[in-house]
């Protein structure tokens, strides 16, 4: 019967999770070393980031969880939250980390022939009922079309088409004093991550994009995507400087001029050119071969190719822009639409994964922490569906996951009832340790199935 009963319900028989699988596989304990995660005494940092990973899949917030120990916690509120505040620790550098480790270990079993893209794209971040946050700021939400409190969450991810893993993040405050707030803690040392993270905050979102993007220099991926809101000239000419391609849908816009037979000239002259050519091919309305230049005081130039395609939701058009002229109408259209993978990533986050709702703190590092742990979680969740033999999304597997922790927690409650059956058997001087044995063994083969194998997970 003691292959039945655990010894300990917090020793290693207690059973392994995905959860524990995940922190196993990618070594998040040497990971949090390179990331300065360090503790001189009391509990390992590993154990409380597991801790807090874990929160959102039992359906309660640290509060609670603390309030009723479940899961038998090892530590108080102060510690966890002296942890999510802490100026030392790293938090950009174990997303990289953790994310390289996962894209290494995906890429390595995937065809040479699948194109990997960078993705970046941003999405607010919802702090519309604090006051007294720091670097809170009024931004502009582009779903709602107003500024509302918060910050912008400038994300930058890899995808091969089937997964998608976050690699690095910023959230920006703002650039003008007026519309900041609460301003940053000014007594923080210049040496430390906490400084080096609220200088980027205040920065602009293009300058916060090549910062992500030389985070991701040794990724293997050829093409960097993303939507209008970055497509400037500018922009573009910079990121082919780093050796990337370029896919991106780009603006309307009178401001912005393509070269094309010496002259420069706006998108909707161009469409006017392809649209008397007659190249429509169902929703394609053809394609033209332009260039760009960084700006005017710059002659250098960089071929660019424009696909115009119809815009469902008016009789507009549509421009989807590619630094690589050599792929096909077809072949643009379709690795920009891999973009998408980084919006269901976001609604991920928000509706599932509890982002800027789990933890109710002040400071720009518990924000920074909170927002990583989610991003840790999707990662372990995409690897999960990768792995899978089934094709389920990531919220199944989310929920599958939950289940999990509620099959533990019963497991563990049966275990305690027959360990306590057992002292008490073993009380009775005149019942010896054999017929206790013998009695929990008749016992234990006459429970219900469905109990036996949650039982035996505590084995």
């Amino acid at each position: 019967m003691n292959t039945i009963i655990a010894d300990n319900l917090r020793t290693e028989q207690t059973v392994s999770t995905r959860i524990d699988l995940f922190f196993k596989q990618i070594g998040l304990s040497n990971l949090l070393k390179k990331s300065n995660f360090y503790k001189e005494s009391g509990i390992p940092c590993v154990e409380i980031l597991k801790t807090l990973f874990t929160l959102v899949f039992t359906d309660k917030n640290l509060y609670r969880t603390l309030e009723t120990n479940s899961g038998g916690i090892g530590f108080k509120k102060n510690t966890a939250y002296r942890f999510l505040n802490s100026m030392r620790y790293n938090w950009s550098r174990l997303l990289t980390l953790t994310a390289s480790n996962v894209i290494n270990t995906v890429n390595a079993a995937t065809s040479e022939d699948r194109v990997n893209v960078l993705i970046i794209d941003d999405s607010f971040y919802d702090r519309n009922r604090s006051k007294k946050v720091e670097l809170l700021a009024r931004v502009f939400d582009h779903s709602m079309h107003k500024y509302v409190k918060g910050f912008k969450m400038l994300t930058l991810g890899w995808s091969d088409g089937s997964t998608f893993i976050p690699v690095s993040f910023s959230l920006l405050s703002s650039r003008k004093e007026s519309n900041i707030l609460c301003p940053a803690n000014e007594g923080i040392d210049k040496r430390t991550n906490a400084y080096k993270r609220r200088k980027s905050a205040v920065s602009s979102a293009t300058e916060a994009l090549f910062e992500l993007l030389d985070t991701a220099r040794h990724l293997p991926a050829k093409y960097v995507l993303f939507d209008s809101w970055f497509a400037f000239p500018k922009t573009i000419y910079k990121i082919c400087k780093r050796n990337y391609d370029v896919i991106c849908m780009i603006k309307n816009s009178p401001k912005i001029h393509y070269g094309h037979n010496g002259e420069w000239i706006d998108l909707a002259k161009l469409h006017s050119i392809v649209k008397k050519k007659g190249m429509k091919k169902g929703q394609i309305l053809g394609s033209i071969q332009v260039c760009i230049r960084e700006s005017r005081k710059n002659p250098e130039t960089i071929d660019v190719k424009i696909v115009f395609v119809e815009d469902r939701n008016s009789k507009s058009f549509l421009a989807v822009l590619s630094t690589d002229t050599s792929l096909s109408d077809d072949e643009v259209l379709r690795i920009y639409g891999k973009r998408w993978d980084i919006e269901v990533f976001f609604k991920m986050c928000k509706s599932y994964l509890a982002l800027s709702k789990e933890f109710q703190g002040r400071s720009y590092d518990m924000m920074t922490a909170h927002t990583t742990i989610v991003f840790l979680r999707y990662i372990m969740l995409s690897l999960e569906a990768r792995n899978s033999v089934d094709h389920r999304t990531v919220g199944g597997l989310f929920y599958l996951i939950c289940d999990e922790i509620e099959d533990i927690r019963f497991a563990e409650a049966l275990t305690i009832l027959l360990e306590i059956l057992r002292r008490t058997l073993e009380e009775f001087p005149a019942i010896s340790e054999k017929t206790v044995q013998a009695f929990l063994t008749s016992f234990f083969n006459s429970l219900p199935s469905l109990w036996k194998s949650k039982l035996q997970l505590c084995a």
